[in-house]
């Protein structure tokens, strides 16, 4: 399985992953920008007010009509963050056309809609609709106010603001309430007209389908073809930040447990060398078997969960434990041990055969699930490399106890962040 990608214009690529493992076809589409403080929440409402309706889908409810008239199709569209980049996405997923009663071009169809809905919205009086903003800027203020509901992946979420506070990746990928008051019909349609003229513009199609067939129904769709060329503008290259001194932030809310998160800042690698970063990171506390939580967690009982997440993209890592308030200090000194251990080459080639099966088992599951496939040749994309699964597999396998432990000679503590009651 791969990415087979043809440039329909400059800053805009369609991409064919051809596979018969699945009785549907995936369509995504996605819009890549900067992330900026000034544009962040104005792109977050954007997807709300998209899937609101079409030039010709007059509703949320003709739309939802629609995907039921093509056999129960599904739609999805939101926000994420890779690297210093905001992306919106849009799915839509329909039944592969062999397998209806009678064989009609549903993909066609399902192309046609999701681009639609995309880059021909519902305008009025060249604006968007009214009473679509107010209500979506209701809904996106719930969404943003409840990032504090899950408070371990919001200590996480504060820990990685505090990390990269001033730069593009220290903002949160919905934005901010207070941006929202400023924000109306006609600044918003003006903001989307410049987002799509300027951006770079990924579609995907994941399915048994026919290459050739799927780039020319994509490349003469007419809401492709008004687009204008673009050198697009997005961060190729994720911005250097300067790492702080080790820090520690406490922060005080209705808690009945303690969440620490700790970001970990790794200096001066090599490309190579971020493989050997998922290894280490796997063996401190990204599996069942790492030092976080069989030490931590399990043989002190300190923490109720201790894990690690390597993000290759910032070369950082971030461990979060949720613990008992007054085990605060303890946990930390055990978690520091088990980062000077990593220094030391306290690990064994047990941990290390472990760790790479471990992370193996995940790449060879990627194509058991079209979008996590498609995600994973859109980071590619980003990223501007080419990565078979198996030459991946063969990059983990290389990484030796040597190439650990010169990792974690680059691996520093940032920023400790704690929330307690």
């Amino acid at each position: 399985m791969e990415d087979n990608k043809t440039q329909i214009r400059q800053g805009i690529t369609a991409h064919v992953i051809k596979t018969n493992s699945f009785k549907t076809d995936l369509i995504a589409v996605f819009l890549t920008t900067k992330l900026s403080r000034e544009d962040v929440t104005k792109n977050g409402i954007i997807p709300m007010i998209l899937r609101k309706g079409t030039s010709t889908i007059e509703s949320q409810e003709e739309l939802n009509k629609k995907l039921e008239e093509m056999y129960g199709a599904g739609f999805d569209c939101g926000i994420d963050k890779t690297g210093d980049n905001q992306v919106l996405k849009f799915y839509l997923e329909t039944i592969d056309g062999k397998y209806l009663p009678q064989e009609e071009d549903l993909l066609k169809e399902g192309i046609d809609t999701l681009l639609e809905v995309v880059f021909d919205p519902k305008i009025e009086n060249n604006a968007f609709k009214k009473d679509y903003i107010a209500s979506q800027k209701e809904k996106l203020k719930i969404l943003i106010e409840g990032r504090k509901d899950n408070k371990m992946a919001y200590a996480n979420l504060r820990c990685q603001e505090e990390m990269y506070k001033d730069t593009p990746y220290g903002l949160y990928k919905y934005g901010y309430i207070e941006d929202l008051e400023g924000i109306n019909e006609q600044n918003l349609y003006e903001h989307y007209k410049k987002l799509i003229s300027e951006c770079k513009i990924d579609v995907f199609v994941s399915g048994d389908v026919d290459e050739q067939k799927i780039v020319e129904n994509i490349s003469k769709n007419p809401n492709i073809q008004k687009l204008n060329e673009r050198e697009p503008i997005y961060n190729k290259k994720d911005i250097e930040f300067q790492r702080h001194e080790e820090r520690e932030i406490i922060e005080k809310t209705d808690v009945t447990q303690g969440n620490l998160a700790i970001g970990l800042v790794v200096e001066g690698l090599g490309k190579k060398e971020k493989y050997t970063g998922s290894v280490y990171n796997s063996i401190l506390g990204g599996s069942a078997t790492s030092k976080l939580f069989q030490i931590v967690r399990e043989k002190h009982s300190l923490a109720y969960t201790a894990a690690s997440n390597y993000l290759r993209h910032k070369n950082s890592i971030f461990i979060k434990c949720g613990i008992e308030i007054e085990n605060y200090q303890k946990t930390l000194d055990l978690i520091k041990e088990q980062i000077e251990d990593m220094k030391k080459g306290n690990f064994t080639e047990e941990d290390i055969k472990s760790a790479k099966t471990g992370i193996i088992s995940v790449v060879r599951a990627i194509p058991d699930e079209q979008d996590v496939t498609i995600t994973y040749f859109l980071g590619q994309e980003l990223a501007e490399v080419k990565m078979p699964y198996n030459e991946y597999e063969d990059r983990i396998e290389e990484v030796t106890k040597e190439d650990i432990q010169n990792f974690a000679q680059k691996v520093y503590i940032d920023t400790i962040f704690f929330l307690r009651n």
